[in-house]
């Protein structure tokens, strides 16, 4: 689909991969903020690229995105915990950013896909930079339950450091159903996600403190989702603008 080329690209970090790129609406602002994290099983071959339709879509709807880059499984410093400080700082370069450009840091989002929605709920969780609200779209939630040997869920082990009984502390951690964000959520899931099952999104509102309100896309895949056309970018207008005012 569309895009158009990011009007700032800047680094947070010193790696290749510690970057993101600053799309911007038109008008003056001060602008509401998503930081938006992409999907791709935590794993290095999927990267920032595949969002940037997603990224100009929503510039153009009014909001300015700050679509972050991140190592991963398969990059070097990738995993645990170099995945998670990325995010972590990634976050928190919004502040720089909100030094040079018309940004509102009161109403800053962070929204991601898939395992980036993961990464966005894990990180309303933190004490430092917590953005208001957090959209996640088709976010795994659970790890331990979402771990298997095949598909997309051959990534947790990997991406954890050891299985469930070997790092039990970090699968309680890192798992937004144990450890739950601090913020509203607005988890949108299709009905026909064969990547991640509306159980992730159960375990998540079943979980002691999360405060969320769940968005189903009838028919919708996974990758349905990120597509900036149809009823699955509907439900992600209503919800940004429910957390953004």
């Amino acid at each position: 689909m569309p895009s158009r080329p990011a009007d700032h690209r800047e680094v947070y970090g010193a790696a290749p991969e510690q970057f993101g790129e600053l799309r911007l609406p038109c008008g003056g602002g001060p602008h509401s903020v998503v930081v938006l994290i992409h999907g791709g099983c935590w794993r290095a071959e999927y990267d920032i690229t595949h969002v940037a339709p997603l990224a100009t879509a929503l510039a153009d709807a009014g909001w300015a995105v700050w679509a972050i880059e991140y190592r991963r499984i398969g990059s070097p410093g990738g995993g645990w915990p170099g995945t998670f400080d990325d995010v972590t700082n990634a976050i928190a370069h919004v502040r720089q950013l909100a030094a040079r450009h018309p940004l509102d840091l009161a109403r800053v989002v962070v929204a991601g896909h898939s395992a980036g929605g993961h990464l966005a709920l894990w990180s309303a969780a933190q004490e430092s930079f917590l953005p208001r609200a957090v959209v996640s779209i088709a976010g795994i939630t659970d790890l331990a339950t979402y771990a298997a040997p095949t598909g997309c869920g051959s990534a947790v082990v990997p991406l954890l450091g050891g299985t469930v009984g070997e790092v039990p502390e970090r699968y309680a951690f890192a798992s937004p159903a144990t450890t739950p964000p601090r913020v509203p959520v607005q988890a949108i899931i299709g009905t026909a996600d064969a990547i991640v099952p509306h159980a992730q999104v159960d375990a998540l509102a079943r979980s002691t403190g999360a405060r969320v309100i769940v968005r189903p896309v009838e028919g919708a895949g996974h990758f349905d989702l990120v597509a900036p056309d149809g009823d699955a970018w509907t439900a992600l207008l209503q919800a940004l603008r429910a957390v953004t005012g």
